[in-house]
């Protein structure tokens, strides 16, 4: 097995010992999980490939290799700041030749060990997805669904990128991108049991959001969204939607830049529901929305991963990978 395929020694492993077989019942009703996946990158620099898609992603400034230690470190940090919290991290180690592979958009895991496989639209980016780390997954998935190869019609679906699941709700919502086709979205719900709210977003420079994690977050009881950006006709729609299920703190234009909807809800060992977030999306927050959130997560926990923002132009939601 490669490289990046094999578990980092200091990080916790895959194993049957810390993924345990959870009672049915209760993993069909849970939004979150205190086990995430990190991909410790072997290189990180601003992915030419996806800027056109991406507007939070700026061209590269300094050199490759300041910008890739300034990623390191803010990436190890963020990690422990996990592990501290009581959260189990098992961390990969990344490719050499993917500049992205720190945000793992090709894969989703789900209830009753299944795990999804995703078309990505940047080549470089597809190249993440490899047989090695494939075969690591297949150790403790099966494949409930396989669509990376609608890549050859030029159809993408980006994992949790591009669809923003309520899990105990079943319902996903999906922003419309290049990165994101609507005919796959619908196609994933059909297959994986969920209503599906579709819609579209412009951003501040007149193209779509190119992720919907960068939109919105769900947790178990309470969503922060930027309806702003939704476009008049869809906005309505879908936050009565989500206002249904959950209790809804609206995010600005200005809080969408600082990344405020690209967090995560997750668990402690405990089992209580903390929210994970960058530094620069916590400063962009106001009191008043910081009561709110503090009315349901035990813990706001957020880390400086400016450089990250800068140059990959995802944020903290974008480096988690959930498991299941």
């Amino acid at each position: 097995m490669s490289n990046m395929a094999m578990p980092l020694t200091s990080a916790a492993t895959v194993t049957e010992e810390n993924i345990t077989t959870p009672n049915k019942e209760l993993s069909m009703s849970r939004q979150s999980t205190s086990h995430l996946l990190l991909i410790e990158p072997e290189v990180f620099y601003a992915n030419p490939e996806t800027m056109d898609t991406n507007v939070y992603q700026i061209d590269q400034q300094e050199s490759q290799d300041a910008t890739y230690q300034k990623a390191l470190g803010e990436f190890r940090r963020f990690r422990d700041m996990l592990v501290e919290n009581g959260v189990v991290i098992t961390t990969l180690r990344g490719d050499k030749d993917c500049p992205d592979h720190l945000f793992p958009n090709w894969i989703s895991t789900h209830e009753d060990r299944k795990m999804v496989i995703y078309p990505m639209l940047n080549s470089n980016r597809r190249a993440e997805r490899s047989d090695e780390i494939i075969k690591f997954f297949g150790q403790h998935y099966d494949v409930a669904l396989d669509i990376s190869g609608y890549e050859n019609q030029a159809q993408y679906l980006e994992s949790t990128g591009s669809l923003n699941m309520d899990r105990i709700n079943k319902i996903v919502y999906s922003g419309l991108s290049s990165r994101t086709d609507e005919e796959l979205a619908r196609l994933w719900a059909d297959e994986m049991g969920y209503d599906i709210e579709v819609f579209e977003t412009r951003t501040h420079a007149g193209k779509p959001v190119y992720h919907t994690d960068l939109v919105m977050f769900i947790g178990t009881k309470l969503a922060a969204i930027c309806a702003d950006c939704i476009i008049p006709e869809h906005r309505k729609r879908i936050v009565d939607r989500l206002s249904e299920t959950h209790d809804v703190v609206l995010l600005t234009l200005e809080q969408l830049q600082s990344f405020c909807g690209n967090s995560l809800e997750v668990l402690d060992k405990n089992g209580e529901p903390m929210l994970v977030m960058s530094e620069n999306a916590y400063n962009a927050l106001r009191d008043d929305q910081i009561k709110i959130y503090k009315k349901y997560f035990t813990k706001l926990l957020h880390s400086d991963i400016s450089t990250i923002e800068k140059y990959g132009g995802g944020s903290a939601r974008c480096l988690i990978m959930e498991m299941f």
